[in-house]
Formats: structure tokens, sequence, C-alpha cells
């Protein structure tokens, strides 16, 4: 019976199984035997066997020679060629017993024929970085050597070798430009590799740092957050208690404030905990909403006035849509200045925006008595995180008493693309 699967055939006998299995069994048996085969010290015994075997079969079969193949033959064709077994270590050295070996079967009157053993020898000198490093030396010793073969060759022959020089002059300037070439080849991957891994550890670097940047933003967001809500909590609940017998009406609004504040605030810490836990910003394929801009101001300020704290508004300026970041930077910042007011200030807190050509400037004042001249408010943590927010965005931000009163100015520059020109 034959079963058809997404267009493949499947002969469903009781023995099919059991021939999938030794196939497999086969293919994990043969694996040493494929890594054996490529293995370094395999291959170049292969190739020096073979260089030995094409040497002495030039030997034994040339014509018109004065001596044929003899022992004094075979180990003149083991010198070589069989020495590239060990060219890993010393690529000339082996290069120049070689060619000696060769030159010597030339000179004795054996056939002529293609020096393979130097060939192969040359062609591992130039793939080797070492010889390009002693260049002079290595271009002394190989035309050295070419000159003794030459010289051999005219011993033997009793005659200018003009065809061997030709030949040999191709045979070997091949195989030095072939094994450049590799070497060259070489080179170039090593590079790429070595660049792969540079980049990929300048991407984690770079995940990393974007990683402690973005706990230390879901840090400032979360205390802005939590003392914010806090604060508003306390002065609602406060109020609420010294009105629970006179004004029911506002005790009522006073916990349906803290009800609210408290309801977002849990949004706000839940959504910030679930960027650290997860150290992601999306979450069932949609981004996670970022945290209000300037445009919440007024809910902002109706919540304060709510709790009996009074604030003032004013802007100057023609106001502009400004960059999700520096949106967020400011209403952060306008947020734990009137938490700090509210907090540690005495009386009404003024708030002024500028949206001048460069930047927007926020300056947030209240009466501070308590405060000594150029003092800041103790606890640093809410002046910390502002100045953080200033700074990352290339802005500044100054906070200190004087005549009276706490002031803290925040100026947060445009983003290139939004200055006027």
């Amino acid at each position: 019976m034959r079963i058809l699967l997404g267009g493949d055939s499947i002969l469903a006998t009781p023995g099919y199984p059991r021939a999938k299995a030794m196939s497999a069994s086969a293919a994990t048996a043969s694996a040493p035997i494929r890594r054996l085969i490529h293995a370094p010290v395999v291959r170049d015994a292969l190739v020096a066997l073979v260089a030995f075997g094409a040497t002495v079969a030039l030997l034994g079969g040339g014509h018109g020679s004065s001596r044929g193949l003899d022992a004094l033959g075979v180990f003149l064709a083991a010198g070589a060629t069989l020495p590239l077994l060990v060219h890993r270590r010393a690529p000339l050295v082996v290069f120049a017993v070689t060619a000696a070996a060769s030159a010597t079967i030339n000179a004795l009157g054996y056939p002529l024929g293609p020096p393979l053993g130097p060939t192969v020898a040359l062609f591992y000198v130039a793939t080797d970085e070492r010889a390009h490093q002693e260049l002079a030396r290595t271009a002394a010793v190989v035309l050295g050597m070419f000159a003794v073969h030459v010289g051999a060759t005219m011993v033997a022959d009793t005659g200018f070798p003009g065809t061997p020089i030709l030949a040999g002059t191709v045979v070997w300037g091949g195989a030095w430009v072939i094994g450049d070439q590799v070497r060259q080849r070489r080179e170039r991957l090593a590079d790429l590799e070595e660049r792969a891994r540079r980049a990929e550890r300048d991407a984690e670097r770079e995940r990393r740092l974007a990683t402690a940047e973005e706990r230390t933003r879901i840090a400032r967001d979360l205390h802005d957050s939590a003392a914010h809500a806090i604060n508003v909590i306390l002065v609602q609940a406060g109020a609420a208690r010294m009105l629970q017998q006179r004004d029911p009406e506002s005790v009522r609004a006073s916990l349906a404030t803290i009800e609210d504040v408290a309801r977002e605030t849990i949004g706000e810490i839940d959504q910030l905990i679930r960027g650290l836990r997860e150290g992601a910003r999306e979450e069932n394929g949609r981004a996670v909403e970022p945290p209000s801009g300037l445009a919440a101001l007024e809910t902002l300020v109706q919540r304060h006035r709510a709790a009996g704290h009074a604030i003032d508004v004013r802007m100057d300026g023609l106001r502009r849509p400004l960059a999700p970041g520096l949106d967020q930077a400011a209403y952060r910042i306008l947020q734990e200045s009137l938490t700090n007011a509210a907090r540690h200030g005495n009386g009404p807190a003024a708030v002024e925006i500028a949206y001048g050509d460069d930047g927007v400037e926020l300056t947030i004042s209240n009466a501070a008595p308590h405060v000594p001249d150029g003092g800041e408010l103790p606890g640093g943590n809410g002046l910390l995180g502002m100045r953080e927010r200033a700074a990352l965005l290339g802005g500044s931000l100054e906070a200190g008493r004087g005549d009276g009163c706490f002031r803290v100015r925040a100026r947060l520059p445009y983003a290139p693309g939004e200055v006027d020109t």
C-alpha cells in the first residue's frame, strides 16, 4: 500500500521503519570517516602519496633517457615528494629539499618530467603567511633552487635548456600565483569573520546599553508616577478626614479622586513592571503606550486643585507639537515639580511654559520658607530624575530657593527637525 504525504510517497511496509533506521545508522557511522578524510594530516598524506606515485611512474615510463627506474630513482622520488607531509611546519625548507632531490633526478639522467613535488611545495609556500613576512628570503630560496634545477638539466642534456626554463617558469610561476590567491582569499574570509564577530559584539554591547538606559527610564517613570499618586492620595485623604462631618460632597469628591488616581497609577506601574520583567516594549503585537505628554497637563493641574493646592498656569509663545521623548519629559518634570510643591511648599504654585524658537522652557515656583537660600529640597531622587531627563535631551535643569520661593527651571531643546529656520 502506498501512502502519499505532501506529495511524497512512502511504502507502508513492515520493513520500512527498520530500513530508515539502518540508513540513519549508516549515515552516523560514516560521519567519523568523512571527518577523518577531511583532516589536515590525512589530506597532506594523500597529496604526498599521489605526488610520489606520479613521480615514480614518470621515472619508469620515460623514453630516450640515459637510465631507467632503479632503487636510487625511487629514493630520490621519495625525497622529492614525501617531505610534503611536514610542509605545515616549515614550508620553505620542504620546498628546498624537494627541489634539490628533483634537481638530482634531472642531473643523473632520469627521464625528465614536471617536478611535481617542488611545484606542490611552492604552492604551499605561497599560501603560508610566514613566507610573505620574509619575502626577500623566500624569493632568494625560490630563485636559487630554480637556478639549481636549470643547471642540473643542462648537465643532463649538455645544451641550453630553453624548453625546461620556459616550462619551469610557467609551472612554478603558476603554482606561486595560485597559492598567493588562496592565501589572499583565506585572509579575506578571516577578515570578514572577524568583522562579523566584532559587529556581533558591538550589537550585543548596544543592546545591553539600550537595556540599561530603558531600565533607568522605567525607574524614573516609576518614581514619578508613584510619588505623584501617593502625594495626591495623601492630600485627598487628609481633606476627606477633615471634611467628613462638615462637607460630605467634598469628601465623596476626594474619595473619587483617590480611586481614579490609584487605578491609573496601578495601570502605569503594571506597565512599567512588565517592561522590566519581559525586557520588551511590545505586548500582543502592539506597542506599549508611552506616558502622557503636555496634553494631559490640564488633568494633572485639576487633580492638584481638587486637593486644595492652588496652581496658576501660563503659556508663552505659539504652542506646537513636540517630539514624543521631549513631550513626555516635559510632562514628567512638571508632574514631579508639582508633587514637590504640594509636599514641601507653602501656598500657591505657578507654572510657566514658554515655547521659544529653539526649545521649550518650563518654570515651576512655589513658596517654600523652610528651604534655605540656594538650597535644594531634601530627598534628591525627584530632582535627580528631572535632571537626567533634561540631560538626555541635551537640555538643562536648575532648582533652588530665592526670594522666598523654590523654583525649578528646565530648558528642553527641540529635536533637529523641529527647530525654526
